[in-house]
C-alpha cells in the first residue's frame, strides 16, 4: 500500500484478520482508530463497517475466515499479537491451492494463536456531537495545536464546558486526555518510518523528547523503542 492509500468505508461476508508486515496499518470505525505497527494484528468481525489507510508505505497481509467455520465469535475489533509464527501462518494460508487437509490444520493452529492482548494499541474515540467532532476533525489533521478548550469555543461557537462535557460523554475522555492519545497515535507511522524521536515529539506537539516518552509510555506501558521493537525481538528468540 503506497503512503495514502485508502480502501473506503466497507464491510465483508467474512471476518478478517489484518496484519501489517511493515509500516503502520490504519483501521477506522464509526468510533475508534487503530494504528497498528508489524506487532499488532487485528480482527475484523463480519459485518462491522470499517475503512483501511496507509499514512506511509506499508505492507498488509490479511485472510478471510468464514463465519460458519470458525469458532472465534468476538463481537468487536480486536487487537491480536502478531507473533512470528502468526506471520508464517497468515503467509501459509494465502495460498490458494492449499491442500484441503493442511489448510484445516493451520486454521486450528490460528486460532489457538489468535489471543486478545492487553490495549497497546492506541485507541482514539471520535465524539458525534457536531462542533465537539468539528474540534477532533482539526485536531486529527494538525495534532500539534495547542489551542485551549476556550480557544476552540470561540472558533465553532460553544463554551469551553460545553466542549468538555462533549468529550467526556463521547468519548469517555477528558478532552486532555484525548488530545495526548490522538498526539499519541499520530506519532505511531512516523516512529514506525524509523523517524527521530525529538522530530516526532515536536510534530505532534510535546516541547520535549522525554515528555513524549513518558506520555507514550504511561499509555502504552512501553518506550517508543520498545513498541517497535518487540517483534525484532521475538524474532530473534
Amino acid at each position: 500500500m503506497p503512503a495514502g492509500l485508502v480502501f473506503d468505508w466497507h464491510t465483508h461476508a467474512d471476518h478478517q484478520l489484518a496484519w501489517a508486515a511493515s509500516g503502520v496499518l490504519t483501521v477506522r470505525t464509526s468510533s475508534s482508530t487503530w494504528a497498528l505497527p508489524p506487532t499488532r494484528a487485528l480482527w475484523i468481525p463480519a459485518g462491522l463497517r470499517h475503512e483501511t489507510l496507509s499514512a506511509r508505505t506499508t505492507t498488509m497481509r490479511t485472510l478471510y475466515i468464514r463465519p460458519d467455520l470458525c469458532p472465534i465469535s468476538w463481537p468487536d475489533f480486536t487487537p491480536v499479537a502478531a507473533s512470528p509464527l502468526l506471520a508464517e501462518l497468515i503467509g501459509y494460508l494465502e495460498n490458494p491451492d492449499l491442500d484441503p487437509a493442511r489448510r484445516q490444520h493451520a486454521e486450528t493452529m490460528l486460532v489457538d494463536l489468535l489471543q486478545p492482548v492487553a490495549m497497546t494499541t492506541i485507541e482514539v474515540r471520535m465524539p458525534a456531537e457536531e462542533r465537539a467532532r468539528a474540534v477532533a476533525d482539526a485536531l486529527a489533521a494538525d495534532p500539534a495545536d495547542g489551542r485551549t478548550l476556550a480557544e476552540w469555543g470561540r472558533e465553532v461557537g460553544a463554551s469551553a464546558r460545553t466542549l468538555a462535557r462533549a468529550f467526556v460523554a463521547e468519548t469517555g475522555l477528558p478532552f486532555g486526555r484525548w488530545r495526548a492519545l490522538l498526539r499519541l497515535q499520530a506519532a505511531i507511522a512516523d516512529l514506525a518510518a524509523g523517524e527521530p524521536v525529538g522530530n516526532v515529539a515536536r510534530h505532534v506537539g510535546y516541547e520535549s523528547a522525554s515528555a513524549f516518552v513518558a506520555a507514550f509510555r504511561r499509555e502504552t506501558g512501553m518506550t517508543p523503542a520498545m513498541y517497535f521493537s518487540q517483534r525484532t525481538s521475538q524474532l530473534a528468540a
